[in-house]
Order: C-alpha cells, then sequence, then structure tokens
C-alpha cells in the first residue's frame, strides 16, 4: 500500500504538489487524473525514489522511499519520455534491469520482444515513439516488482497495442499481485482499466474515489414525459446533477439509487424510458461540480 499524506514539493516558486493526500491500495489499478502541470509527474517521481518530498510523509508498504535502494526494488517507474542508453539495444537494457532488480524475468523479456515485434538487437534509437513505450512497459513488467508507476504510458500506442498492455497488466495483478499506478491527462484511456481515481488540479487532489463506489449514487436516465406535471411528480427529492434536452427527450444524471429511479419514473408513465450506462467522464463532471469546480474546463480532451 502507498500512503501519501500533505505531501509537498517545489521547483523554485513553483509549488509542483501542494498538500496532496492519498491513499492507494494494493492489486487495484489506480488512475491519476490530470492536466499538464496538475503534479502527476511529479508525485510519480517521489513515490519511485527519484525526487525527495520537501514535506509530508511518503510510505510504500510503510517505508519511506527516497535515498532507500531496498524499497526501490519494488518499485518500478515509466516515465513519460522512458530514457534508454545511447547505442542501447533491447538486450543490453535487458542486462542493465536484470542487475537492478532481483526479481527480473529474462525469459518473459525475449518472450514478449518476440510477441511485440520488437528486435532483441536492434538500437532503440531507431524505434518509434510507440515502439519504445512498449519496450518500456515490457522491461517494467518483467522486473517483478510489486508496484508499477506510469506517466502517460498509453500515450503513443496504438489501440491494439494499448489493450495488449491492459490485459498484462490485469494477468500480472492476478498472478503476482502487481499495483499499476497510471497517470494521465486523459480520462478515456484509463475508463476500462481502473478500480480507483485520483483527480489531481494545481498540485493537489481535488477528489480521490472508487469507481464503483461513485457509480452506487448516480443513475442516467434518458426520459420523454407526457407532462411537466409528470416530470415534477418523478424528479421529486432527487438532485439533478446534469439535464441535457433533445426535443421532448431529457438525458439526466441524478444523485439517486437505480432501482428507485426506475420505479419512480416507470410510475409517472412516461412515453420513453431508458437507464444508461455512466462513463467515467460524466463520473467525475458530475462529482466535481457537485463540490464547486468545472472539471470541463480543465481535464477533458
Amino acid at each position: 500500500m502507498i500512503e501519501i499524506r500533505n505531501l509537498m514539493k517545489s521547483f523554485g516558486k513553483i509549488r509542483a504538489v501542494d498538500g496532496i493526500s492519498l491513499t492507494i491500495p494494493e492489486r487495484q489499478v489506480f488512475g491519476l487524473i490530470g492536466t499538464n502541470g496538475a503534479g502527476k509527474s511529479t508525485l510519480l517521481r517521489m513515490i519511485a525514489g527519484v525526487l525527495e518530498p520537501d514535506g509530508g510523509e511518503l510510505l510504500v508498504d510503510g517505508e519511506e522511499v527516497y535515498d532507500r535502494p531496498a524499497v526501490k526494488q519494488d518499485i518500478f517507474f515509466i516515465s513519460d519520455e522512458p530514457y534508454f542508453f545511447r547505442n542501447a539495444a533491447p538486450e543490453d537494457m535487458q542486462r542493465w534491469y536484470a542487475d537492478h532488480y532481483p526479481e527480473f524475468d529474462r525469459e518473459r523479456f525475449h518472450k514478449l520482444i518476440e510477441e511485440f515485434g520488437l528486435g532483441m538487437t536492434e538500437h532503440i534509437s531507431n524505434f518509434s515513439k510507440g515502439m519504445k513505450k512498449q519496450l518500456a512497459v515490457i522491461l517494467g513488467l518483467c522486473a517483478g516488482t510489486r508496484y508499477l508507476l506510469c506517466d502517460e504510458t498509453f500515450d503513443g500506442l496504438d489501440p491494439v497495442m494499448r489493450q495488449g498492455v491492459k490485459s498484462l497488466f490485469a494477468s500480472d495483478m492476478m498472478e503476482r499481485g502487481l499495483t499499476p499506478v497510471i497517470a494521465s491527462h486523459n480520462l478515456r484511456e484509463l475508463e476500462d482499466i481502473c478500480d480507483e481515481v485520483g483527480l489531481l488540479h494545481r498540485g493537489g487532489v481535488l477528489l480521490s474515489e472508487n469507481l464503483d463506489e461513485m457509480k452506487l449514487g448516480l443513475t442516467k436516465v434518458q426520459v420523454v414525459f407526457r407532462t411537466p406535471e409528470d416530470r415534477e411528480k418523478a424528479l421529486e427529492g432527487f438532485k439533478i446533477l446534469t439535464s441535457q434536452k433533445a426535443g421532448r427527450l431529457e438525458t439526466l444524471i441524478l444523485r439517486a439509487e437505480k432501482g428507485e429511479t426506475e420505479a419512480r419514473f416507470r410510475a409517472a408513465g412516461p412515453v420513453y424510458f431508458e437507464l444508461l450506462p455512466l462513463n467515467l467522464e460524466e463520473i467525475f463532471i458530475s462529482e466535481t461540480e457537485a463540490v464547486g469546480y468545472d472539471i470541463k474546463k480543465f481535464i477533458l480532451s
């Protein structure tokens, strides 16, 4: 488990991380959402022990990380722009990481390199951005660490490769208890993989929630009411978070349980009624607007 309490980090006059408090549970995919400058990369670098916090507390499995090599052996960090040695090939990077991570799986590395169509002896400088990201992910998975920190890892990967990487994450979570922490500026990239999500803005945390728990109290419906009186009766006591109309068809997101919503709406005898699934974007828009922020202004892309 990663425990973060009132964490601070500044670069000159710029406060990159400003009092962040988070708990990242084990064996779940935790997503860090935020625009450029929100503090995602700085936070990941502190968790990895690359940067020393200015203040607060950061513990990985109860231990401080910075300047603690033994703790760092359980953490692998994939930066937004992965670094590789000059003129190195994948086999060179394999040897280097195997020297630093005792659980590095060389056999699996060779297998994944072949499956992803990367050459073991090809100069990495000849790789595309997406190929370099693939190599970094393969190295991270084969390192055998408990925690894999990913900074914009899916950026540069085509849809097929994204799904392949997500499948590998899921497999390692099941088989050896991997905990991926994935930072992205794009909500849609993390839609189908995250168990919990933290929303960062200007160095702080606006929201950190389990997605399933967030969905429990929200219901999305499309409906055509016969009369304004029917609408008023169906919605009585419900909090409307968002409402959009196209002619007589109204799409609503309500803070209400699905069962109660369905019973109330059907009792009103609408012309048309349907419960709809909520996506991650809609959940965050609803939750952040409820606490006074308009997420659409700074996170949707």
